[in-house]
């Protein structure tokens, strides 16, 4: 008759052998689905069209400040993914409809919640408040540019957008006093994607 032994923890309990790493890999999820989602595209060099991918990837780029604005609003990081999903529909039907450009109502719904933000404040504070309405500027006006620039500037503007707000998302993560400004798994995921997409635009051929 065999018995079954486990390996000790640091504090002398036992736990089933490979509880560990499989806990491990279920925390990166985010992590995992980012590049599920991301790495095709970096390999085939961006699909072959440059200027179509700074367009994309140009109109896309006021979301995700317009996201940190308005969970920041909220004052309820479990609202991330629900906006992060209404904000994706809202680009497609945008798009779809072809009347005015995503970038464009992104951009504008951003300066009216800057404008609310500094009328009735946020439940973050006034110092959280300001760092997100700086960030705001930063890369919508990236974003802008981008698009406006010259297609060979403009990958470099919308890439230089893209990665900043990787960095941007990696300081939400281990920054104590902006903990809990939007949902971990978020920061993680999007902070995965950004990186991506920068690295995707800086070699489109």
């Amino acid at each position: 008759m065999s018995v079954t032994t486990y390996p000790k923890t640091s504090a002398g309990r036992t736990r089933p052998a490979g509880a560990g790493p499989a806990r491990a890999l279920l925390r990166r999820w985010p992590t995992a689905l980012a590049l599920a989602l991301t790495l095709p595209g970096l390999f085939s060099g961006g699909g072959g069209d440059p200027g179509g991918a700074v367009d994309a990837f140009g109109e896309a780029l006021p979301l995700l400040p317009l996201l940190y604005l308005v969970v920041t609003r909220i004052g309820r990081p479990r609202w991330t993914w629900p906006v992060l999903g209404a904000g994706v529909a809202s680009m497609v039907a945008l798009r779809a409809a072809g009347v005015v450009a995503p970038s464009t109502v992104l951009v504008a719904a951003a300066l009216g919640l800057l404008l609310w933000a500094a009328v009735r404040g946020t439940p973050h504070g006034a110092a959280v408040s300001g760092l997100q309405s700086a960030g705001a500027v930063l890369f919508c006006g990236l974003a802008v540019a981008g698009l406006a620039a010259d297609p060979e500037l403009g990958r470099y503007l919308v890439a230089a957008g893209w990665f900043l707000h990787g960095v941007w998302d990696f300081v939400h993560l281990r920054m104590r006093r902006l903990e809990g400004v939007v949902a971990p798994t978020f920061a993680e995921w999007c902070g995965v994607v950004d990186v991506v997409i920068a690295a995707e635009l800086l070699f489109a051929h």
